[in-house]
C-alpha cells in the first residue's frame, strides 16, 4: 500500500516504514508525529483512490526522526578577465521522517 501526499511544494510517494527527508517542517519536534491529510492518491493492490483534489478521510501518519541539514551544495562564480573568483556553499535544512501508517 502506498499514498502520494503533498508536503509543501512537493509531492511524495509514501509507503509504510519508508524513511525520507523533506523540506524543514517548523511544527515538527524530534520524536513527535504528524498527520498529513493532504493525500492526493492511495493504492492498495488493485484498489485505487484518486482524490478530487484530495482523498476524503485519508491520512498519512509520519514519525519525526530528527531535524538536520542536507548535503552541502557548492557553487562558484568566475570571471577570467577581472581575476574574480568566489566559492560558496549552502546546506538546506531538512526534517527526516518515517511513515508509521497510511489510513484510508
Amino acid at each position: 500500500m502506498y499514498a502520494i501526499v503533498r508536503l509543501g511544494n512537493h509531492q511524495i510517494r509514501a509507503e509504510k516504514g519508508e524513511i525520507f527527508a523533506v523540506d524543514t517542517l517548523p511544527e515538527a519536534k524530534a520524536g513527535g508525529s504528524l498527520d498529513i491529510t493532504d493525500v492526493l492518491f492511495t493504492a492498495n493492490g488493485a484498489e485505487l483512490k484518486i482524490g478530487t483534489p484530495t482523498v476524503k478521510g485519508a491520512k498519512v501518519v509520519l514519525e519525526v526522526i530528527k531535524n538536520q541539514k542536507g548535503k552541502k551544495v557548492r557553487f562558484t562564480k568566475f570571471d577570467r578577465t577581472d581575476n574574480y573568483r568566489r566559492k560558496k556553499g549552502h546546506r538546506q535544512p531538512q526534517t527526516l521522517v518515517r511513515v508509521k501508517d497510511i489510513v484510508c
